[in-house]
């Protein structure tokens, strides 16, 4: 598993958000400017996450995001998949996304990978954004 920017951004989206008060909006501008992401990256991010239903917008002068369900609902695991797919290394271990792969022919490398998959998935599944704040 790698991240992508994609998905880094989105968790740190989330995590500022997570750190407003209760029905606080918050402009994607000011998202960008205390993340250090660039703006018009994190518009289309911000999007994505709307579409996922993470956060809900109001537009307008006073309007901006906020999230759309406690950062304590929202795993790791969940912004990770919506993101960049696959927890696991390879596909061929994957819950979610299995597809096959060379390693397949090998039944002690699977195992392995396997277990690497279980380890990570394990801790983004029990990662919530509330524990980031």
């Amino acid at each position: 598993m790698k991240l992508t920017s994609r998905c880094e951004y989105a968790m740190l989206a989330l995590v500022h958000l997570g750190r407003q008060k209760a029905g606080t909006l918050v402009s994607v501008d000011e998202i960008a400017r205390a993340q250090n992401i660039p703006p018009k990256f994190l518009e289309q991010i911000m999007l994505a996450l709307k579409r996922a239903k993470y956060v809900r917008s109001s537009k307008g002068r006073q309007g901006g995001y906020q999230l759309a369900k406690p950062a304590h609902k929202i795993t790791l695991a969940e912004i990770v998949r919506s993101f960049d797919g696959a927890i696991a290394s390879t596909e061929s271990v994957s819950e979610h996304f299995y597809e096959p792969t060379p390693i397949e022919k090998e039944d002690k490398l699977v195992h392995v990978f396997r277990e690497i998959r279980d380890h990570v998935a394990e801790k983004l599944e029990t990662t919530t954004i509330g524990d980031m704040l």
